[in-house]
């Protein structure tokens, strides 16, 4: 399975520490994000990877370089503008000729590879999505009134909803419909195929799931054990 790990953006979310490293090199403890992301992707098998860069590319790849201390065989993207999440694959169009599957450079999952792959396959779309259940705090009261009079008042609830991960796998045949040199959005990808009628599917994970760009989620990560001997990160990676 060759990986694309989305790496371009600019980390906006966490200003001010994102405008002197790249986030996917945020720390988390002793290690930057992006490397504990390439152990659990080799600890699930993948040597193949690439990376897309664009803002402080060169940190990121000053940091990885080819791979070989994990093993790993890895190459870049440079993007000279904003190509969005999706818009760098079109760059490896020739390099993605099998399933294959894309990552924010920010996610920290115990996602196991195989079983999403084995899902993917068995539904037989272009695009499978990882998923995760997370609950949406509101700022403010809501109000059910129709026609003005108050029927329920709910202070500040909170909503459940199917999250993507930012974890996705896809089909060859899905780049069909990436445009060369244009910034791309996952969502563009995602209304495009949806307006075609083409199968995207969803694959439900109910274990870890840290999006590192949130800052609550940066925060929990600093708590978690990332020694390679403890459950915790035995957890984390762990292969089907």
């Amino acid at each position: 399975m060759k990986v694309v790990i989305q790496c371009g953006g600019k980390g906006t979310r966490l200003r001010p520490y994102t405008m002197v490293l790249p986030k996917p090199l945020m720390p988390v403890q002793s290690q930057p994000v992006l490397e504990l992301l390439l152990k659990w992707l080799r600890r699930n098998d993948v040597r193949d990877v690439y990376i897309t860069t664009g803002y402080l590319g060169h940190l990121i790849r000053s940091f990885c370089g080819d791979g070989r201390q994990w093993s790993m065989n890895i190459r870049y993207t440079i993007e000279r503008q904003p190509l969005g999440t999706i818009g760098p694959l079109g760059m490896l169009r020739d390099e993605l000729d099998t399933t294959f599957m894309v990552i924010n450079g920010d996610v920290l999952t115990d996602l196991s590879i195989g079983a999403f792959a084995a899902c993917h396959h068995r539904c037989g779309g272009l695009v499978t999505v990882a998923t995760a259940l997370r609950e949406t705090p509101l700022e403010f009261g809501v109000i059910d009134a129709p026609e003005g009079r108050v029927k329920s008042f709910k202070e500040k609830p909170s909503l459940t909803n199917l999250m993507s991960m930012g974890v996705y796998c896809m089909e060859p045949e899905a780049l069909e419909y990436v445009p060369d040199g244009v910034p791309f959005g996952f969502d563009d990808l995602m209304y495009c195929l949806l307006a075609r009628d083409k199968p995207v599917y969803t694959y439900r994970h109910d274990g870890l799931w840290l999006d590192i760009g949130r800052v609550d989620d940066f925060q929990s990560a600093q708590i978690l054990d990332w020694d390679e001997q403890s459950p915790a990160h035995e957890r984390l990676g762990a292969v089907s």
